[in-house]
């Protein structure tokens, strides 16, 4: 109880680690789990069905766990699950799931969300993403691990955006985005891999050469974006090309983006 301001609201029921912190004028839910040193700076409202992993920093003003922003949400008893060691900051709003989209909001590990991000109920956030100022995520959306959204941008419900990719500032997404991808543009072009990140990730030249020969063939092969993809999946040796053409043939509720 030491670390828990006199001003918060800490509704009876909560589960809070003796090592949390939660600072003043924070309102925690009765049915919120707050792991090892987590901390809510002050003036965080976290509420519904919530668990925050261990060393999860949120920041003053967000709103964690609320019902989501859909008029179809009747009250049903969801979950909003949040992993270890995030920073979640100034203003971010994220939702619990809702009955039919699965129940679960989920944000892995080592996550960023910078001030004013919105994450929708049903959305599943990898681990070590980036969300750049006032990014929001709509409903039922996945982002696969080390995925970076630049500021302003929009993501369509119901889009995957696959492992590494990057979106810059000021994009709206409308279509899935393969892995590795370089997504920019105000509707969303694949312009490209995401060279620089994985450079700084270590990936070895031959991968790397092999993932820029395959984003040829996807831009410029014969037949179907898919058949492209399915072609490439019979003659690649690349763990990294493989997991592309995974995610392609994978079911999806919306198309692709497609190289220009």
């Amino acid at each position: 109880m030491s670390n828990i301001h006199p001003s918060a609201i800490i509704e009876a029921g909560a589960q809070i680690d003796p090592s949390a912190k939660v600072g003043p004028f924070c309102v925690v839910g009765p049915d919120v789990t707050l792991g090892p040193e987590v901390e809510l700076k002050s003036h965080v409202v976290v509420s519904g069905q919530t668990t925050i992993g261990a060393q999860t920093v949120v920041f003053p003003f967000a709103v964690i766990g609320e019902i989501p922003q859909d008029l179809k949400f009747k009250g049903e008893r969801t979950r909003l699950e949040i992993g270890a060691r995030n920073r979640i900051r100034e203003h971010v709003t994220i939702n619990c799931g809702t009955q039919g989209g699965g129940g679960v909001t989920r944000i892995g590990d080592d996550a960023l969300l910078m001030a004013g991000c919105h994450v929708a109920h049903d959305a599943v956030i990898g681990n070590r993403c980036i969300l750049v100022n006032s990014v929001a995520i709509a409903g039922h959306c996945v982002l696969e691990d080390d995925v970076i959204v630049g500021g302003l941008s929009g993501v369509h419900q119901f889009v995957r955006i696959g492992r590494g990719a990057i979106i810059g500032a000021v994009t709206m997404v409308t279509n899935d985005v393969i892995p590795y991808g370089l997504v920019q543009a105000p509707r969303g072009d694949l312009d490209g891999l995401n060279l620089v990140g994985l450079k700084r990730r270590g990936v070895a030249r031959a991968d790397i050469t092999a993932l820029r020969a395959a984003f040829q063939m996807l831009a410029q092969g014969e037949g179907t974006f898919q058949s492209r993809a399915a072609r490439l999946g019979e003659e690649t040796d690349s763990a990294y090309v493989r997991e592309i053409v995974d995610f392609i043939t994978a079911g999806s509720d919306r198309h692709f983006l497609t190289p220009g």
